[in-house]
């Protein structure tokens, strides 16, 4: 490794960005580094996002709650996290951590500001109960695997994914280190999958969006080109959920809303109705 003789400082400093893809956005203080308001559309959600993992799993609850016919209409404005969008300070007052998802919710005589991906997923189970158990073990067994989600993921994402496609150099130790932690998880969930069609049970939940926007596209071959790597085929139970969850229509088109990368036909940098799915992707208007 080419930093095998690094000592650390009593003190750490910052100085300089530490390389890597997205080293101009990272920084060791928070707030806001510039005014500008968010804009707002006619529904009651607003909701600023990017589809990364944590962005699509809120957009898939929103498809889903509308596909199931609740009133779930919302407005999905694009945050361009390369540019620093998560950084103004309309965006900082509704998440003070700069980081996607946030939502506004506009139904209730004040403004309710709601981030955090989880927070978000059971902010709108609760409201229009539907995809979370309202009690008993199902619900205590949907959140077990929701929040086991939150915590595993940034080893998937911030540790494995940082330094297998993102870093400036390949380091053998940190892949290795975090390539073992990412098929531990791998290797929990095929367990789990083993005995049940979804992650908590008989029924699809929030626990499934939650985790399938990481896990399941890992497995298909949609992050950090790294399928191959962790042999995610041998996973045969999370291989056929992953496959399961993916044809879903909900879920196809959540992982359009706000995407502003790959394929044009499946890029809808905003979403403001139904029909902007077939007259707003990027093929249609290009640009």
């Amino acid at each position: 490794m080419s930093d095998s003789t690094y000592t650390p400082p009593d003190v750490w400093t910052w100085e300089a960005p530490s390389g890597g893809q997205f080293a101009a956005i990272n920084r060791p203080i928070s707030g806001a580094t510039h005014d500008k308001d968010l804009p707002r559309g006619q529904h009651p959600f607003q909701l600023y996002s990017l589809a990364t993992p944590n962005g699509v799993k809120v957009t898939v609850m929103f498809e889903e709650l509308l596909a199931a016919g609740h009133a779930a209409e919302y407005d999905a404005w694009l945050i361009n996290i390369s540019e620093g969008d998560q950084f103004g300070s309309g965006f900082v007052a509704v998440n003070p951590n700069s980081k996607i998802p946030a939502l506004l919710d506009h139904t209730g005589d004040t403004p309710l500001r709601v981030f955090e991906s989880a927070s978000i997923l059971m902010h709108l189970a609760e409201k229009f109960g539907a995809f979370l158990p309202k009690s008993g073990p199902a619900r205590t067994e949907t959140l077990n695997w929701l929040f086991w989600q939150m915590g595993s993921a940034p080893y998937l994402g911030g540790g494995f994914g940082h330094f297998y496609a993102y870093a400036p150099e390949k380091w053998q130790y940190p892949i290795d280190r975090f390539a073992m932690e990412a098929k531990r998880q791998l290797d929990v969930l095929d367990r789990q999958l083993a005995e049940r069609p979804y992650i908590a049970g008989d029924e699809y939940t929030i626990a499934d969006m939650a985790i399938w926007p990481w896990y399941g596209q890992l497995c298909l071959g949609r992050l950090y080109n790294a399928a191959t790597f962790l042999d995610v085929a041998s996973y045969k139970h999370v291989m056929a959920w992953a496959e399961k969850i993916d044809a879903r229509p909900a879920v196809k088109r959540g992982r359009m809303v706000n995407r502003s990368f790959g394929e044009p036909e499946m890029q809808l940098h905003e979403r403001h109705s139904a029909s902007d799915f077939e007259t707003r992707t990027q093929d249609k208007i290009g640009g």
